[in-house]
C-alpha cells in the first residue's frame, strides 16, 4: 500500500515537472466549447426556426469555441415561464429572447445582469448606441441597458383594397384619423340577406395582448398608460376612458366585432373578407404578404391627437447564474446576430422591423423595401411610436388591465368604471415599489 502510494505521488511530480519544462506527454485535449442555451419563444419546426437554426449554425462556423443552442420554448408566456423557472432551479438559459415588457419582471426576480458591463470597447459603445431609440425605451431603465433588441414591431394597420374598391372609397386612401375610421367602416361593413353581418369594416383583437391593442388608441389620444420607472400607471384619466369608448362604440355602431376578438385568428378573418380593416403586428406582414389573395396596403396607425403606436415585441437578456464565460460568450452572439445584415434579413423573413437605422442602408433592405414598400411603414411610425406598457409585476398589472378591457368589451362594466377599478388594483399592487 505504501509502495503504491510512493509511485502515485513520484508520477504526479514527474508530470508536474515534464508540464513545467514544456515538455510534450501527448496530443493536447482540445478545449471544450462554451456551452450557449438560448430560449427562443417560438414552436419547435416552424418556419422561423429554421431561420434561427441557420443564425447559429452561421454563428458556430465563425466562432467554434461557442456552441449555441437555440430551445424553442412555446409563446413568450411560456418561455418566460420556463426561463424564470429554470433561473430559480438555478439551471437557467444563459440568454434568451422575452418580451422587451418583461425588462422589470427580470429585473425584480434578479434575473438577469446589465449588458453596459460587456461593452468594453468604443464599437461596442457605438454598436449599443446604434438602435431605434423607440426601441431602447423598452430596454433601458435606472441608467443601465438590461436588454438588446432584436424582433422588435409596432402595431399597423392593414386595409383590402378590393373591399374599398367594392365600397366606392379610393383603395389607395386608408383612415388616417379616428373619425375617417369610423366612416370609412360604416360603408366597408356588409350584410347577408338574414341581416348577419358578413365582413366587418375594422377588427382589432382583444385577445392574447388586449393592452398592446388599445394603446393604439390611448397613444393617438396623446395619453401614456405608465410612467419610465414602472411604478405608476394612468388607467383612470379620462384620455384612457375616452379611447376605450371609442372602441366599445365601434362595436356598438356593428361595424367591428362585438365581445372579446381573438388575436391568433385575426390576420385569418382578413384573409378571408370577413375583415376590411385589421391592426396587428407589422410582424404579419411576411405571412400577410404570403396570404392574403387580394392587392392589400399597409398604413400607419389612425390617429386623433397625435400619430403613434406602441413598439411590441422581444429583447435578448443575459442571464445572471450563467458562467462569466457562457454570458460573454452570449453577449458575442447578440452582437453578431443584431448586426446590420442579419438585422436586414430578419426583418424580410419574418416581416419584423429591423432594429436599427443602419441596417435599412443594406443593400438587400433596400432593394426589399423597393419591391415591396409596405415594408417601410412600421420603421416610418417609430418616430411616433411610445414604449409598450410594462411595470414591475407586470404579469399581474397587465392582467388587471387586460381584465378591464375585455369587461367594457363584452358590456358587463361601462368603460369608465372598468378602468377606475383596474387603477385601484394596480395603485394596491404597485404600492412596494413607490
Amino acid at each position: 500500500m505504501l509502495r503504491k502510494t510512493f509511485l502515485r505521488r513520484a508520477a504526479g511530480a514527474l508530470l508536474a515537472t515534464a508540464a513545467g519544462a514544456g515538455l510534450a506527454l501527448g496530443p493536447a485535449r482540445a478545449q471544450a466549447p462554451v456551452e450557449v442555451s438560448f430560449y427562443y419563444p417560438v414552436a419547435v419546426g416552424g418556419p422561423i426556426a429554421k431561420v434561427m437554426d441557420d443564425f447559429a449554425a452561421g454563428f458556430m462556423q465563425e466562432n467554434p469555441g461557442v456552441k449555441v443552442t437555440p430551445i424553442y420554448a412555446g409563446t413568450y408566456q411560456e418561455t418566460i415561464v420556463k426561463a424564470l423557472t429554470a433561473h430559480k432551479s438555478g439551471t437557467p438559459p444563459v440568454t434568451s429572447v422575452l418580451l422587451s415588457t418583461d425588462m422589470f419582471t427580470l429585473i425584480d426576480e434578479d434575473a438577469i445582469v446589465p449588458m453596459d458591463g460587456f461593452a468594453r470597447t468604443d464599437a461596442d459603445k457605438a454598436w449599443m448606441d446604434g438602435f431605434y431609440p423607440a426601441f431602447m425605451l423598452n430596454s433601458r431603465t435606472g441608467g443601465k441597458t438590461w436588454g438588446i433588441p432584436f424582433q422588435r414591431s409596432t402595431v399597423v394597420m392593414y386595409w383590402n383594397k378590393e373591399a374599398f374598391k367594392e365600397a366606392g372609397l379610393d383603395p389607395e386612401q386608408p383612415p388616417t384619423t379616428w373619425g375617417e375610421l369610423r366612416e370609412m367602416a360604416g360603408k366597408l361593413t356588409k350584410k347577408d340577406a338574414s341581416g348577419k353581418t358578413t365582413q366587418y369594416g375594422v377588427q382589432i383583437p382583444s385577445s392574447g395582448f388586449p393592452y398592446w391593442l388599445f394603446q393604439t388608441l390611448t397613444t393617438t389620444n396623446d395619453v401614456i398608460l405608465a410612467n419610465e420607472a414602472g411604478n405608476q400607471v394612468t388607467f383612470d384619466d379620462p384620455r384612457v376612458a375616452e379611447a376605450l369608448q371609442y372602441w366599445v362604440d365601434l362595436g356598438k355602431a356593428g361595424v367591428h366585432p362585438t365581445g372579446v376578438v381573438e388575436w391568433g385568428t385575426t390576420p385569418k378573418d382578413f384573409f378571408e373578407k370577413k375583415a376590411a380593416i385589421i391592426y396587428t403586428t407589422t410582424g404579419n406582414l411576411t405571412n400577410i404578404r404570403k396570404n392574403a389573395g387580394f392587392p392589400f396596403g399597409v398604413a400607419m396607425i389612425p390617429a386623433n391627437k397625435r400619430k403613434g403606436s406602441p413598439t411590441g415585441g422581444g429583447n435578448f437578456y443575459v442571464f445572471k447564474k450563467a458562467s462569466t464565460e457562457q454570458q460573454e460568450a452570449a453577449f458575442k452572439f447578440i452582437q453578431w446576430i443584431t448586426q446590420p445584415e442579419r438585422a436586414a434579413q430578419w426583418s424580410i423573413d419574418t416581416g419584423y422591423v429591423a432594429i436599427s437605422p443602419a441596417a435599412y442602408e443594406t443593400q438587400v433592405l433596400k432593394d426589399y423595401a423597393a419591391d415591396f414598400p409596405p415594408a417601410l411603414v412600421a420603421r416610418d411610425q417609430l418616430p411616433f411610436s411610445v414604449a409598450e406598457f410594462s411595470t414591475h409585476e407586470n404579469q399581474r398589472v397587465t392582467k388587471t388591465l387586460n381584465d378591464a378591457l375585455q369587461a367594457a368589451l363584452t358590456g358587463s362594466k361601462e368603460p369608465a368604471k372598468a378602468l377606475k377599478d383596474a387603477q385601484g388594483e394596480a395603485d394596491r399592487i404597485l404600492r412596494r415599489y413607490k
